[in-house]
């Protein structure tokens, strides 16, 4: 599946330029870009967040001991789960970018899974054996004819992936076909798009290619792309759809960094 799909992604992406950017500046962006990413990331999973609730996560301004609706609101405990896996990929970001090594996302998965459902924990909804390990019973897709595989090989597909991964030298098909598998496979009973996402971003990073934004509004066409990867073998609609994103998120970056440089004190512009 992989040696069928990387010409197609490799294809695609071959009309990008791609921007070169320090790693301070990419981590910069990497910060301006979080409140969107969280934001689009949770609502496409169906949580009912604003990027008030998620700035308000993130800057620690979240009390589970005394307010019940963070304690307790789902959304609250996705949001703040969705910062502290976020926090480990961008320390795993800055590694990558400053070693020039590549990044460790096998064992890098696992720890933002823990992370993304840490609070459910702690508020008591999950017992804590749910975070070890991959799932072990059967998993449904609503509204796809795809069926991930068996629980049973997760212990052989899991692997497997991963070295794919490490053995592909072309950045857009790791980042791209990493995203697709890791949702084909469907390691985890809940968070795979979220943890394939960040798959898909750090490995962008990796080779320097921007951080993408999949937006809620293009949910459907998201899914539909993804549709047409597992179930037909044409990974050519998701791969496409991938870099459209990518180039909006360039765009909406640059509209940001415009707003804040005319909102900056004159004096303390850049000359």
């Amino acid at each position: 599946m992989w040696a069928a799909g990387r010409e197609a992604v490799v294809d695609v992406f071959s009309s990008l330029r791609r921007p070169v950017a320090s790693p301070s500046e990419y981590l910069q962006t990497l910060d301006d870009v979080y409140t969107l990413d969280a934001y689009h990331s949770l609502s496409i999973e169906g949580y009912q967040v604003t990027p008030e609730l998620i700035q308000r996560v993130a800057t620690g301004v979240w009390d589970p001991e005394l307010s019940e609706t963070d304690r307790e609101g789902r959304n609250a405990l996705a949001a703040r789960g969705y910062w502290l896996a976020f926090s480990r990929v961008r320390e795993l970001v800055k590694q990558t970018l400053t070693t020039a090594s590549p990044p460790d996302v096998r064992a890098g998965h696992r720890e933002w899974y823990r992370e993304l459902f840490a609070p459910h924990v702690n508020a008591g909804l999950l017992p804590a054996t749910a975070l070890a390990g991959y799932r072990n019973a059967p998993v449904y897709l609503r509204g796809s004819r795809h069926v991930p595989p068996r629980w049973e090989l997760l212990a052989e597909a899991m692997p497997a992936l991963f070295d794919l991964i490490a053995e592909e030298p072309e950045t857009p098909a790791r980042a791209v076909l990493a995203h697709w598998l890791f949702g084909y496979v469907h390691p985890y009973p809940d968070g795979n798009g979220r943890i394939a996402r960040f798959l898909m971003n750090v490995l962008f990073a990796s080779g320097g290619y921007p951080w993408t934004v999949i937006r809620v509004e293009e949910r459907s066409e998201y899914l539909h792309a993804l549709e047409a990867a597992s179930v037909d073998g044409d990974v050519r609609p998701f791969a496409t759809f991938v870099l459209s994103q990518m180039r909006k998120t360039q765009a909406d970056v640059r509209r940001r960094a415009s707003l804040r440089a005319r909102r900056a004190p004159r004096g303390s512009r850049k000359r």
